[in-house]
């Protein structure tokens, strides 16, 4: 039975990367390893982001129903990834440097005469902090998106300068050039591979961040003014 179209026609990609040779080799091998470190990436930041997102529910509740900062702190010790709750102890942190100056009302409360500014500026630092910490690796998803179209452009550029150095004049241009072309063009095809889902896993992650960094601005501002209810009055 004679071999069907697919059969003379078909490209195996696998086959093609194996063939490549010199700086197509090289750049293949550069966009897959760029591929599987950026699925590495895309899984562990998935995963620690679906961790706090709990975790950050968890402390919200905890803070609302608590009755005491103390309690809220001892609650939270068991919230190490929660970026809320990281907040909260750099604030109670500062917060306690400054307890024992206050003076006692008569409602029981305790005001603190100065420090308020010092709490305000350790919460920025540790937002700052936490933003950092959350967008750490996700940058190179970006680079990932940006860069692996045009790594790839240029191991197909280069392949097909290549391919017609193996032009013979006793030899058809198809039958000598062709092979060396369709290797040429798998490095756009796994550049565009590469780089598909990096950039869609960034816009991903960046809108979670946002999404946090949201939280833990309103969240600054509601536990400011309870510490300065209770404890800066004026």
């Amino acid at each position: 039975m004679p071999p069907g179209p697919e059969t003379i026609y078909g490209i195996n990609v696998f086959e093609q990367v194996i063939q490549s040779r010199g700086m197509v080799l090289a750049v293949l091998v550069l966009l897959i390893g760029l591929s599987v470190f950026s699925w590495f990436v895309i899984g562990y930041k998935w995963l620690l982001f679906r961790r706090i997102r709990k975790d950050t529910e968890r402390f919200f509740d905890i803070f609302w129903r608590s009755e005491t900062l103390d309690a809220v702190e001892s609650a939270s010790e068991g919230l190490p990834r929660c970026p809320t709750a990281r907040l909260f102890h750099a604030a109670y942190t500062e917060l306690n440097r400054f307890k024992g100056t206050g003076k006692e009302d008569s409602d029981g409360s305790t005001h603190l005469g100065g420090g308020f500014e010092n709490i305000e500026r350790a919460l920025r630092r540790a937002v700052q902090d936490e933003i950092s910490h959350l967008e750490h690796l996700v940058g190179f998803l970006a680079t990932t998106g940006s860069a692996a179209p045009f790594i790839g452009l240029f191991g197909t550029v280069w392949g097909i300068m290549n391919a017609f150095a193996y032009i013979h004049p006793d030899r058809p241009i198809l039958e000598t050039v062709t092979p060396h072309i369709a290797q040429a063009l798998v490095a756009t095809a796994i550049g565009l591979l590469a780089a598909i889902p990096a950039v869609m896993a960034y816009n991903y992650f960046t809108g979670r961040i946002r999404n946090f960094t949201v939280e833990m601005d309103n969240f600054s501002i509601d536990f400011l003014n309870i510490l300065k209810r209770h404890f800066f009055k004026d």
